[in-house]
């Protein structure tokens, strides 16, 4: 047996349990960094530290506490929080105290809210805020199952008229009375590590719904013990990493980071606040960091901004550095593929340092200045915006994983690392391509099946343990995967050609500097259309440029110039593809698509359905006329 799969195979039974050998081995050793506002409100956050020992006291005080409140083993504990360290020492609680974490993103609305509390019979609720605390509140006659709120914002843990007594009570309050508890039961909290089972419920993730109702994904304690120890395997992450952590916790990608540096040691510096990344940055100065493709969208689009500002010559100087970039990304990994070193040919090497010189530090140097490696997920990355960042020194490792297979399926392996590929599976993972094309995945990461929906589970989970992903990709011989597309997303036009939209879409982010987000439409059409959201602050900057300042972002949309100028890139688009893939017509929208309208999940995929019927007559308008065959 190999040293990697005695790791797997001999893992423990939970990441609990993981969490007290870490701590037993390392108790001094720094585990968490966050940001501390200033007491005025103003002025820059200091950041204070946590080591893994008094991360086991908070651990241990709201697990005690939980025990205390009479949570049972198995037990749902809600946890609506924005990302922040007290969202992993709660959730490390919970699994402590034998109950499961059901996770609830703080931007949901009162509705979906109070079905997942309800639909999960969640017992306690760990809210962020008021704001997080109303909508428990709003809805507690439909919620017989929840006894207790727990508000992480002391200040904002204030009863109303109408609170059962006890009913609400602030995240201080939980941990002493778990201080109290282990006063009196000091083994309380390892007695219940100790009897964890590895079958045994740890979280119940409800999928974003890109169409529909969500569904509680039942992942046992074995699916994060396992992450756990693959990602220390993979050596994705060191222990003397740095991560900077700003993922949304409530999602699979970001619960799963939190997994994997229990087992591994390294540091983690978190903070939820979208709005801080590009502040936070050259702050804490990360080694390793994952985020969406959305993220590495907009850098490479304020960067093409920031160089478009400066003039002529700057924008020339950097679209230049960006074509010497990708082009020195793909031979380099042509070579290390077929050699094992990373080498260029003289002239593009020399091209290289000198695009380095200009434009490339700056951008490594906005990342922290120490980025060993980024990791990408949660839908696809253009591969030209991949390559771009390859070539500009800041390594970008696709990944690819779904709630029901605990995030983390696949990931590229560090230097061998090809743009374009999720890579290879994590040990321990088992794929095969149906006669369909596509992806199947077994092993210890597939969840247990849907909550309370056994015909659901049924559809997507063979008695075998085969799991049906519904996503369509290819394997190389030597075992890297390429996703095409989602399987129900797969565009059939009326002629019998079929478009994959999400690589057409892609494609567009990577040559339009402009774009935020485009949704290819076109089934049983004979022709595919777009709708096309346009990046506020990118656009606005070049309206200003263009005899157009003062407008709105609807109204600079809305002008002849702008679809001249998108037209522009619509017709680069169309000349690198298959004519049935070609885009015909486009519409710019209005606005950006969003969260808050329903029109991205909060991990920013795209909700197909939503945006055609929101936009069903731009759709419709751009057929009319159209024969139809």
């Amino acid at each position: 047996m190999t040293e990697t799969q005695t790791l797997i195979e001999s893992r423990p039974p939970s990441v609990a349990t993981l969490f007290l050998d870490r701590v037993g081995a390392t108790p001094d050793a720094e585990a968490y960094r966050y940001p501390v506002p200033a007491a005025s409100g103003e002025g820059p956050d200091t950041w204070a530290s946590l080591t893994w020992g008094g991360a086991a006291e908070r651990v241990f005080a709201i697990a005690a506490g939980l025990l205390d409140l009479g949570v049972r083993p198995e037990e749902r504990v809600a946890l609506a929080c924005s990302t922040r360290v007290e969202w992993i020492l709660a959730d490390l609680g919970v699994l402590c105290a034998g109950t499961a974490t059901t996770t609830i993103y703080p931007s949901t609305n009162v509705d979906e809210t109070a079905f997942i509390l309800s639909d999960s019979e969640s017992r306690v609720l760990i809210a962020e805020d008021a704001a997080q605390l109303t909508k428990a509140r709003q809805r507690r006659a439909e919620l017989p199952d929840l006894a207790h709120v727990v508000v992480i914002n002391a200040e904002d843990a204030v009863p109303a008229d109408g609170d059962p007594e006890g009913w609400v009570l602030s995240l201080a309050e939980l941990e002493r009375r778990g201080a109290e508890h282990l006063r009196k039961h000091p083994d309380a909290v390892r007695d219940s590590v100790g009897a964890l089972r590895a079958d045994q419920l740890a979280t119940l993730i409800y999928t974003s719904g890109t169409t529909g109702r969500p569904k509680g994904v039942r992942l046992p304690h074995d699916c994060w013990s396992y992450m756990a120890r693959a990602i220390q395997a993979t050596d994705l992450v060191l222990p003397d990493d740095v991560q900077y952590l700003w993922l949304p916790l409530a999602h699979v990608f970001g619960k799963v980071l939190t997994a994997g540096q229990i087992s591994v040691g390294h540091v983690t510096a978190v903070d939820g606040r979208v709005d801080k990344i590009i502040d936070n940055l050259p702050i804490v100065r990360p080694t390793y960091m994952a985020a969406v493709p959305r993220v590495f969208e907009k850098v490479y689009n304020g960067v093409a901004a920031k160089a478009r500002a400066g003039g002529g010559a700057k924008y020339k100087i950097f679209q230049w550095a960006a074509e010497v970039a990708r082009e020195y990304a793909k031979v380099t990994q042509d070579n290390y593929r077929r050699t094992g070193n990373k080498t260029a040919p003289f002239g593009l090497a020399a091209k290289h340092k000198v695009a380095d010189a200009l434009v490339y530090s700056k951008i490594r140097e906005a990342f922290g200045g120490r980025m060993r490696a980024c990791v990408s997920g949660a839908s696809a990355l253009a591969p030209e915006i991949g390559y771009f960042f390859s070539g500009a020194g800041i390594h970008i490792l696709e990944g690819y994983g779904l709630t029901e297979t605990s995030a983390a399926s696949f990931v590229n392996p560090g230097e061998a690392y090809r743009t374009g590929t999720v890579g290879k599976p994590l040990p321990g993972t088992e794929v095969r391509i149906a006669d369909d094309g596509e992806i199947l995945l077994r092993g210890p990461g597939v969840m247990e099946g849907y909550h309370g929906q056994p015909e659901k589970t049924a559809e997507v989970l063979e008695s075998d343990g085969w799991f049906h992903t519904g996503d369509i990709g290819e394997l190389s011989p030597d075992g890297f995967l390429r996703i095409t597309d989602r399987k129900k997303d797969l565009i059939k036009t009326s002629g019998g050609k079929y478009v994959a939209p999400a690589e057409v879409e892609g494609q567009f982010k990577a040559v339009c500097p402009f774009v935020s987000n485009i949704l290819v439409y076109g089934a049983d059409r004979n022709f595919c259309t777009a709708l096309i959201a346009l990046d506020e602050p990118t656009l606005m900057s070049w309206a200003s440029e263009h005899g157009l300042a003062g407008k709105s972002y609807a109204d600079v949309v809305a002008t002849k110039e702008a679809e001249e100028l998108i037209e522009g890139y619509v017709r680069r688009l169309n000349e690198g593809l298959q004519r049935w893939q070609t885009i015909k017509k486009f519409r710019l929208l209005p606005r950006d698509l969003d969260v808050e309208h329903g029109e991205l999940t909060p991990s920013l995929k795209l909700k197909r359905p939503v945006v055609e019927r929101e936009y069903k007559a731009l759709i419709e308008e751009m057929y009319e006329g159209a024969r139809e065959g």
